[in-house]
């Protein structure tokens, strides 16, 4: 439950769906949800477990993966701040299972709310409902860009292409091979081999624990 009225501003100020509810949705999600502060590298939810809650980020990232059976990771997503997971909320939904990973990439705070009434406010309060089918309207068109990416792009343009997104925040990528392969959903000593080409092309620089984008426009 949340009180205090400074929290339910702030609450309001940084949820959408919140402000333009209606005061008697707003008073009811004050009273169901929780706060809950984890710390970076806690498992949130496994491949199979139970979809109890649905979980909204105020502070921090959450990452949504899929592991293979011979250990060999991709990233499906991230969560960020004022976001929900959208395999959380579809399972809720659906009543299945949750199908994948998720683990916060650094300390996070966030709300629970129960899966029973995250099912039951659909029905009844558009702004929710426009809330979780707009998360799983915009999920499900990135997971479609990846599975294109899968389909129809090598490897090594999928590296080129991750590598190039990035640099247009910075020259120089804290990063490990294994990291860009977890991303990518293929192994480290492929994405070695790709980034010792792309090194001996002049594209990129290898060092130990991050890369030097040499020349993005070459990538």
């Amino acid at each position: 439950m949340i009180e205090s009225p400074a929290a339910q501003a702030e609450l309001a100020a940084r949820l959408p769906f919140l402000q333009q509810a209606d005061e008697s949705f707003r008073s009811e999600f004050y009273r169901a949800a929780s706060l809950v502060n984890l710390p970076a590298g806690y498992t949130i939810a496994e491949d199979g477990s139970d979809c109890g809650q649905l979980a909204i980020v105020l502070d921090g990232q959450v990452r949504v993966f899929k592991l293979s059976e011979n250990g060999r990771e991709m990233t499906l997503y991230r969560i960020e701040p004022g976001d929900s997971c959208v395999l959380t909320a579809s399972c809720i939904i659906g009543e299945r299972t949750f199908p994948a990973i998720a683990v916060t990439e650094t300390a996070t705070a966030g709300l629970l709310i129960p899966a029973g009434l995250v099912k039951q406010w659909i029905g009844h309060h558009p702004d929710w409902s426009a809330f979780v089918f707009g998360l799983i309207s915009q999920r499900l068109a990135e997971v479609i860009t990846k599975l294109e990416d899968l389909a129809f792009h090598h490897v090594d343009e999928r590296v080129a292409a991750w590598l190039k997104a990035r640099s247009d925040q910075a020259t120089s990528i804290t990063v490990t091979h294994q990291q860009i392969a977890a991303e990518l959903g293929t192994t480290r000593e492929v994405i070695s081999r790709i980034l010792k080409d792309f090194e001996a092309r002049g594209l990129v620089r290898g060092h130990r624990g991050h890369l030097e984008i040499l020349d993005p426009a070459g990538l």
